[in-house]
């Protein structure tokens, strides 16, 4: 049977609005004249199909609140013996090697029965390292827990929470181990409570071991090199560190090589 002119026509356009909706609706075959023979055939097979309906969109998932670990991480059962029960700030310095003058610096606050850690700092220690036994002018930090309850500086309090105490006698103009310039390092600082009275300026010089086992041993302004027994770190740090110590956290520091530390 012969179809007319007009007739011819509308099936044309009927044939290309399929093979447009075909296209459309599925990934082409990119061999020549592939899709135009299937066409009609992928779109009569759509339409017999049911509709399915989209997957409904999943709702965004809980975030569970993330765990702490309940012992701080590098200590072993000596040292955290030796960390207060109620103690809540640990400023953890860890050094590089027993007998190096690098160290990293991390303040981990207890939360929800574990414990938080804060950056990573990178800080100087004594010059030859650590000792279990520190003596005046061994140029060793000594290893162990110790009480953080005074602070001070040649500059302004810049809201430290520990007692300040601010003089011009934190001040010196002497060169370091490797000379480097020392002035501002005493701009801020906070005592660590080794052979020293807690409660007291970090100034005050009563020594309860004797003068043979040193003293003055501070958190400080760091100036790029070995310290004398000192932990030394940026200014910048130092300004963070006197605003979030705590003296209703009971905060310490626990100092030493890894090695030390993990005993």
């Amino acid at each position: 049977m012969h179809l007319p002119r007009t007739a011819l026509s509308v099936t044309a356009a009927v044939v290309a609005s399929t093979l447009g909706i075909a296209a459309y609706q599925c990934i082409p075959d990119e061999r020549p004249g592939v899709n135009a023979g299937r066409a009609s055939t992928v779109q009569d097979e759509a339409a017999a199909e049911p509709s399915v309906p989209a997957p409904a969109t999943p709702r965004a998932t809980v975030q569970s609140r993330p765990e702490f670990p309940t012992r701080l991480p590098g200590l072993g059962p000596k040292t955290s013996a030796q960390v207060p029960q109620h103690t809540r700030q640990v400023l953890l310095v860890t050094g590089a090697g027993k007998n190096s003058a690098s160290s990293r610096v991390v303040l981990w606050q207890r939360v929800d029965g574990g414990w938080r850690p804060g950056a990573v700092w990178a800080a100087h220690n004594g010059y030859q390292g650590w000792t279990d036994e520190h003596y005046a002018g061994d140029l060793h930090s000594p290893i162990g827990v110790f009480g953080l309850t005074d602070a001070g500086g040649r500059l302004a309090d810049p809201g430290s929470k520990l007692p300040y105490h601010r003089s011009g006698a934190f001040y010196t103009d002497d060169v370091g181990l490797q000379g480097e310039s020392l002035r501002g390092v005493f701009d801020y600082v906070i005592a660590i409570n080794y052979n020293r009275l807690p409660g007291t300026s970090p100034m005050d010089g009563t020594k309860p071991m004797g003068e043979n086992r040193g003293g003055g041993i501070w958190i400080h302004v760091d100036h790029g090199g070995p310290t004398h027994a000192c932990v030394s770190i940026s200014k910048a740090h130092m300004r963070q560190l006197l605003r979030t110590l705590d003296p209703a956290d009971h905060p310490v520091v626990v100092m030493g090589d890894a090695a030390s530390l993990a005993r």
